[in-house]
């Protein structure tokens, strides 16, 4: 198939993904949403509602001034104010001048849906050490505490670039410990007891995200941040409630020290204590997890029984494979020849310090090598534990959901008073500065835009990231997907009819036929906004993972559409070249097909190259690293080689896999 047949008129296509026409449920998905005389509508569906799936793009990872250290960041936003920025609206971030906020920042395209992700942990604090007269309120941690709020919020105050304050270091000693220990005022072990703050915040919490949300226009979900961290390694859980029946209180790192305990206790509080409470939760930042992340054992050790495994995929369906904080998705070297794989990748093992020359890098550090290995399980024991989706997220600690523009990130960064200007964000900062990025965002196929419908989407898998821009990415698997789909009008009803969309395991073979599975694959432009146009895509890949004949997981990366016009970003300018494309679509067979071999797929979309965040600003700024003498020392790290690699970038999406069984 030549490059021609791939293009399409991008208008065409459009109406066809996104605004395809209502159909009776007998026409609906085969992926088991809505079929048949079985069909169940709800009593009161959105106008819009559309059995062939909508697409609804947001944020399900952002913190407020109710997390710790988005308050020591100076952040005096609550969640409220993060949902009304999902939905368009002006936000105030730090620092302040005296009478008014110095900054402001907006989205340029609201989001559809929402979750503010409040740490867990310390959650207590943020009332008691806050409150005049609350018990505690004089602790000398209580004091220290306003100390670096006031200094956070206040523009005059100049603390020395990337360091931490004492309190912080104080916090992450104490989570660093085995087992984590709470600060003093809200330690049990020393008869301090904030269960009753910490019940405050969290009923605020499902409060403002009940009062936020929007039948058909804007769906907010409860939720909150298990943030594991033991002994540096960081094995991060957002948890994700379907509706407003939720536990009375949160599960923290502190009290519950393991990902097994978590899942435990959401078991009892939520599946087992609650009739109508459902609740997943989604790894993040498994890129410094140390291996810890996608490790297939139980917290004693033991290896995983099916039994495990299956709840185990069962309470982590998605993961989080891009955030602010890097990309988790894969690293050259590290069980992978991808040269993609370089992207926004960090060359150290936790989030502090600047980069390390070959850091060692555990491989189960990284997502694609935890769905190989969910692979190896499966064969050794009959359940995939790791059978994944995959979403994107900011991370962001300024209530600023869904903030990935590189053109604004440069100008606001991502935490507060910590990144606020440009000698503090072109530097090496723990989880901020120059190596960070403006994260990335979660795109659901969903019927309509509620909280059942999206976290149905959520469930099944059929979500992809992106590294935060907005392009269109369909993808659907099976046995008879005519070759011809892309050209026919009804694409988008043949390919579901006849295939599983993304997040679904292929039916099995047709008995007595060895055919390769095909691939239905849509891909269209992000169109962009008012002052930032979208790029042309590059081409489309799939990532082939497989498990052979010795039992050894492999890998591969084929180029199946577009990749034949060239594209360039001069890094002085910023200015593209290159024509690319509107819009891609193909139907694949995998050449390669091993009926006998189980093995996982997933398209990754690469766009044109563009000039990274850092490089614009350093451009900016006038930093000439071919006379490195004269370069300010606060704006050094533009120079840094690890940054010089990096320039340019391409911006990408990743579906969530379909798997298949033999």
């Amino acid at each position: 198939m030549t490059n021609s047949s791939f293009i399409r008129r991008a208008s065409f296509v459009m109406e066809l993904v996104l605004s395809a026409s209502l159909l009776g449920c007998e026409n609906s998905s085969s992926s088991g949403t809505c079929q048949g005389p079985e069909c169940v509508v709800p009593s009161d569906p959105c106008p819009d509602r559309n059995p062939l799936r909508n697409l609804y793009v947001g944020e399900l990872h952002v913190h407020s001034s109710l997390s710790f250290d988005a308050e020591f960041a100076g952040v005096i936003s609550e969640p409220r104010d993060a949902y009304r920025f999902a939905r368009g609206e002006a936000l105030e971030i730090p620092p302040f001048e005296p009478a008014s906020a110095r900054r402001t920042t907006q989205l340029r395209r609201p989001l559809d849906f929402a979750a503010v992700t409040e740490h867990a942990e310390l959650l207590a604090e943020s009332v008691v050490c806050t409150t005049p007269g609350a018990d505690g309120y004089d602790t000398e941690f209580c004091e220290e505490w306003r100390q670096q709020i006031a200094m956070a919020q206040d523009a005059t105050m100049n603390r020395p670039v990337g360091q931490l304050p004492p309190i912080f270091l104080q916090i992450l000693a104490l989570a660093n410990m085995t087992p984590p220990r709470l600060p003093p005022i809200c330690d049990p072990l020393l008869g301090k007891d904030c269960s009753e703050e910490t019940a405050s915040v969290w009923t605020k919490i499902q409060e403002q995200a009940n009062e936020a949300n929007r039948q058909c226009e804007f769906t907010t979900f409860i939720g909150y941040e298990w943030s594991g961290n033991p002994e540096g390694r960081n094995i991060h859980r957002n948890v994700i409630f379907r509706n407003e029946t939720v536990p009375s209180s949160v599960v923290s790192f502190d009290a519950v020290p393991t990902a097994q305990g978590l899942w435990d206790r959401l078991r009892s509080d939520c599946f087992e204590g609650l009739p109508t409470c459902d609740v997943l939760a989604i790894p993040h930042n498994s890129n410094f997890s140390q291996g810890l992340m996608f490790n297939p054992v139980n917290e004693d050790g033991s290896p995983l029984s099916a039994e495990d495994a299956e709840f185990r995929a069962r309470m982590e369906p998605i993961v989080e494979v891009f955030q602010h904080k890097g990309s988790s998705e894969c690293k050259p070297g590290i069980l992978s020849s991808d040269e993609q794989c370089g992207f926004e990748s960090y060359d150290k093992t936790s989030n502090i310090g600047p980069p390390v020359p070959d850091p060692d890098i555990p491989p189960l550090s990284y997502v694609r090598n935890g769905l190989k290995e969910g692979l190896v399980q499966e064969q050794s024991i009959g359940v995939n534990p790791f059978q994944f989706g995959m979403i994107g997220a900011t991370d962001g600690h300024n209530a600023d959901s869904g903030k990935t523009n590189e053109k604004d990130y440069r100008n606001t960064g991502h935490i507060g008073a910590l990144d606020w200007e440009p000698r503090r964000l072109l530097a090496f900062l723990p989880a901020s500065g120059i190596e960070s990025n403006g994260g990335g965002l979660a795109f659901v196929w969903a019927e309509e835009n509620t909280r059942d419908a999206i976290f149905d989407a959520l469930r099944r898998r059929e979500v992809y990231a992106t590294s935060g821009t907005r392009p269109v990415l369909r993808l659907f698997g099976g046995w008879d997907i005519p070759t011809d789909a892309c050209d026919m009008q009804n694409l988008i009803e043949v390919a579901d009819q006849n295939g599983v969309p993304m997040g679904g395991t292929l039916p099995a073979l047709p008995e007595g036929e060895s055919p390769s599975p095909k691939f239905f694959i849509s891909a269209l432009q992000d169109p962009g906004s008012e002052g930032a146009p979208g790029t042309p895509l590059e081409r489309i890949q799939v990532v082939k993972g497989w498990v052979d004949d010795n039992g050894e997981a492999q890998e591969k990366v084929f180029d199946v559409a577009g990749g034949d016009r060239p594209a360039s970003v001069n890094l002085n300018t910023c200015a593209t070249s290159g024509e690319g494309y509107a819009t891609l679509c193909t139907v694949w067979t995998d050449p390669e097909f091993d009926p006998a071999q189980r093995a996982f797929y997933y398209a990754r979309i690469l766009e044109n190259p563009v000039c990274r965040w850092s490089t614009l600003l350093c451009n900016e700024l006038g930093v000439d690293c071919s006379d490195i003498d004269n370069v300010p020392e606060d704006f050094a790290a533009c120079c840094h080689p690890t940054i010089e690699a990096q320039r340019s970038i391409q911006e990408r999406a990743w579906s969530s896999p379909i798997w298949y069984k033999p």
